[in-house]
């Protein structure tokens, strides 16, 4: 259960959940998983006055993408480490970038969007579907991690000086 009820909060709660691939909070554009994101860790109250609440845990998954270089699909692991603190919309700590804002009259703290954002921000930008991947040759486009390609390289004049000044 990633939402909780804001009356049942007054002590810390264990929290062992999935968001799930086609889950609402996920927007067009976003590396979507390609499994259920597990959401573990510790839900606790900061504070007496109910306006803050601490999770600590972890956020693992796996999202499908593409090599940026040989474009074959790779999946790639998530794990991370998260800790989010919400805050009562009107408290002073609302207009802080690294707080998750929760309506304090609403009944609910809805974690999903903040496990999302925590989420898009541990996906890899580039995906690679190994180091040392060789991609794809820029004239013909054959997988140089299969062989070198038949094509001729393409001469570079910009280097024609130094290729001069190598030979004499």
């Amino acid at each position: 259960m990633l939402v909780f009820d804001l009356r049942t909060l007054a002590e810390a709660v264990r929290v062992d959940d999935e968001l799930m691939p086609d889950d609402s909070v996920w927007e067009a554009g976003d590396p979507t998983p390609s499994e259920p994101v597990r959401v573990t860790g510790r839900l606790s109250p900061a504070g007496v006055s109910g306006d803050r609440f601490y999770f600590s845990g972890h956020v693992t998954g796996s999202v499908l993408d593409t090599c940026r270089r040989c474009l074959t699909d790779v999946s790639t692991t998530i794990d991370e480490k998260v800790q989010l603190l919400f805050v009562a919309a009107d408290a002073d700590e609302a207009d802080e970038p690294d707080v998750f804002v929760f309506d304090p009259r609403g009944r609910d703290l809805d974690m999903r969007p903040a496990i999302r954002e925590q989420w898009l921000l541990s996906v890899p930008c580039f995906a690679l579907c190994r180091e040392e991947c060789k991609g794809l040759c820029a004239t013909c486009g054959a997988d140089l991690n299969a062989g070198p390609c038949e094509c001729a390289r393409p001469i570079d004049d910009r280097w024609a000086a130094l290729r001069a000044v190598q030979k004499s």
